[in-house]
């Protein structure tokens, strides 16, 4: 089980931080999804547990904006009956990325590994503008290497909806790629 955690953790963060534009709630949520799975399902067999966990990972994230969304409807109700006008400034920047890290481009020239971390960027950026639909399907197929029954079972939606909303991710990305001038 610690070997599975310690491998999924930094694609989970990563998965966690698109969804909802936070480090720390990102944070939060993979923690507590690994505390989930750990408590739960400790005793499953190692070929189930990724599955299990994407799936704990899914429902925390909506979790999440489900509380966010209850949490600001009192806290605009509150404040309205405030009547001072404060204004919260909540919004997160998008761009807010963590560095890529990766012992295996340490003899890779300084100038390859700039171009390498700028491309991750741009390419971090454009699947921040995804819908989440098309962005958690996508980090799931592509990132995770779900097969599509697996990546249907873990968002909850038939295997048509995960090849469309693959589909319409791949063709998103590649033309906001393009226009950057990447191609892959």
């Amino acid at each position: 089980m610690g070997a599975f955690l310690a491998e999924i953790e930094r694609r989970a963060f990563k998965h966690a931080k698109f969804a909802v534009r936070d480090e720390d709630a990102a944070l939060d949520i993979v923690q507590d999804s690994m505390m989930k799975l750990v408590e739960k399902y400790a005793d499953k067999p190692a070929a189930e547990l990724p599955m299990l966990f994407h799936r704990i990972l899914q429902n925390t994230i909506h979790d999440y904006f489900r509380r966010t969304k209850v949490r600001s409807t009192w806290t605009t109700l509150i404040s309205a009956l405030g009547g001072k006008g404060r204004e919260d400034d909540d919004d997160y920047d998008p761009l807010d990325t963590i560095a890529a890290e990766s012992s295996s481009n340490a003899t890779i020239d300084p100038a390859v590994q700039l171009q390498q971390r700028q491309v991750m960027h741009q390419i971090e950026t454009a699947l921040e503008k995804l819908p989440a639909r098309q962005r958690e399907a996508f980090l799931l197929r592509y990132w995770e290497e779900l097969d599509v029954a697996e990546t249907a079972a873990v968002m909850g939606c038939s295997e048509g909806s995960v090849k469309t909303h693959c589909s319409r991710a791949v063709h998103a990305l590649a033309e906001s790629l393009r226009v950057k001038g990447i191609t892959l």
